[in-house]
């Protein structure tokens, strides 16, 4: 824990003492000055996080010692020191930016505790500054990662809308980061300073999503014990995500509509209206123009939300994003879990490259802690940690149906392996491929091999035999 800088005014001698061999002793770094003039000096020749200042002093008094205080460091908080008789000069102290004050006689165990509280104060804004910034770190524009064309027209669109007030309707499918897009809209907007509001349209039924976007009165319906405020209401003078605005029925859809020419709406079961000033921004998988075609989805709500269409590519469509995002993924799920690992082996890196992830970024992801899991005893993440599979061949075993990393990466692409014959005769084509492949990386060793391929020397020298592969190492080393 950092410790904390303390400077302490006061004329008197004695008390100036005593209060500072109290804070040193509980382990507070102290500087003390005997005058306002010399305090006000101290605080701009140093940046203290707490000053503890006598009202009555020789030169500038108590409350210039305050002002002067929060006009160099607005940060540093100040506990002011008075007698009885001047408790209203303290309370006129504290509108000027202090942060307690502590009236004579007090004994050290008060001031320690008013103390302790004022940094408690301390730990916690800096801790929510330090949040902040890790928050726009990672919503912020640079920490959507791509470099692929299509995906630097998004960023660009992105940071174009941010700044204003437009409906941004986000397209794109399951997993491709619409969430996180909404994120940076939201981070980068005037509206940063107030509540980024989400709901998931597609986790309940009409009736609930109504009553959870516009609130409810008591009593208006079973079990609405008390007044609930909505979605909308607790989004004012924010921003409000509706993931899955497809999915919404044609009875919300016309109160959506209202409210977003209005301005307004009422609770379920109430007659006020309330005013509503809300960005709204929007995501969905399906295709929109398909729903109001096919009569599922109101025209009129459809051109109302669709005022600035930001639509993401799948990440099948954005190879050269893989690796940077692979990278950059790795990286995060390293230092959450305190594992150092360099990065990817090469063969690792082509099968991340030949997979057609159908989830997209979340299941990269996905793939990624998993690999990053499995390898903490490792500094580089191998095929078979990508896998995690028990029946990939390359922890020993049979080429497991249904694996894509199996089937897409690590035979180059679908259906390679078979090239005629049954679907065991293609395994154990894809199988012999393999072995020998792990075989000459390991310049023909059976001990290294079968450590690559997670099986045992006898086990791999049978799977020789099967398969029929000789070996030059064969005379000079023995199966155990």
């Amino acid at each position: 824990m950092k410790t904390r800088s303390v400077l302490i005014i006061d004329d008197e001698p004695l008390m100036r003492l005593s209060m500072l061999d109290a804070l040193k002793a509980v382990g507070y770094e102290v500087r003390e000055a005997s005058t306002g003039t010399e305090g006000i000096k101290k605080t701009k020749d140093q940046q203290f996080d707490l000053v503890i200042t006598d009202l009555r002093l020789p030169g500038s008094d108590g409350l210039q010692v305050v002002q002067a205080c929060k006009e160099v460091s607005p940060r540093t908080e100040v506990i002011v020191i008075t007698a009885h008789g001047s408790v209203d000069s303290a309370v006129q102290a504290m509108k000027l930016g202090a942060h307690d004050y502590i009236t004579k006689p007090f004994s050290m165990d008060e001031l320690l505790l008013i103390v302790d509280r004022a940094t408690t104060v301390i730990a916690l804004r800096q801790e929510n500054e330090e949040l902040r910034q890790e928050l726009e770190g990672k919503f912020s524009f640079e920490g959507i990662v791509g470099k692929n064309d299509r995906m630097r027209e998004v960023l660009k669109k992105i940071k174009l809308v941010s700044a204003t007030n437009a409906t941004v309707l986000i397209i794109g499918e399951s997993g491709t980061g619409k969430e996180i897009v909404a994120n940076a809209i939201h981070r980068n907007s005037p509206r940063r300073d107030h509540a980024l509001i989400k709901v998931s349209c597609a986790a309940l039924p009409e009736t609930l999503l109504e009553a959870e976007l516009f609130g409810h009165e008591k009593g208006a319906f079973t079990g609405a014990l008390k007044q609930r405020r909505g979605r909308f209401e607790l989004a004012h003078k924010g921003t409000l995500f509706l993931d899955e605005i497809g999915e919404i029925s044609p009875v919300v859809q016309i109160k959506l509509l209202r409210v977003i020419q209005e301005r307004q709406f009422e609770r379920v079961g109430g007659n006020e209206t309330i005013e509503s000033d809300i960005r709204l921004v929007c995501a969905t998988q399906k295709d929109l123009r398909r729903e109001v075609e096919e009569g599922r989805f109101r025209e009129d709500l459809f051109y109302r939300l669709n005022v600035v269409p930001v639509i993401l590519p799948p990440l099948r469509e954005r190879k050269e994003d893989i690796l940077m995002l692979a990278e950059h993924l790795l990286e995060a799920c390293a230092r959450r879990i305190n594992h150092r690992i360099k990065g990817f082996t090469q063969q690792a890196r082509e099968v991340l490259l030949r997979y057609s992830y159908p989830g997209n970024v979340r299941e990269l992801e996905n793939t990624i802690e998993r690999a990053v899991t499995l390898a903490q005893n490792r500094d580089e993440i191998q095929v078979w940690d990508l896998c995690g599979h028990s029946g990939c061949p390359f922890v020993g075993g049979t080429w497991q149906e249904g694996c894509g990393f199996c089937q897409e990466g690590l035979s180059g692409q679908k259906g390679r392996a078979v090239q005629g014959g049954t679907l065991a005769e293609a395994r154990e084509r894809f199988e012999r491929e393999y072995i020998i492949d792990v075989l000459n990386r390991a310049g023909w060793s059976k001990t290294m091999a079968s450590r690559l391929l997670g099986m045992s020397r006898k086990a791999l020298w049978e799977k020789c035999k099967r398969f029929q592969i000789s070996t030059p190492r064969d005379s000079d080393e023995e199966i155990g």
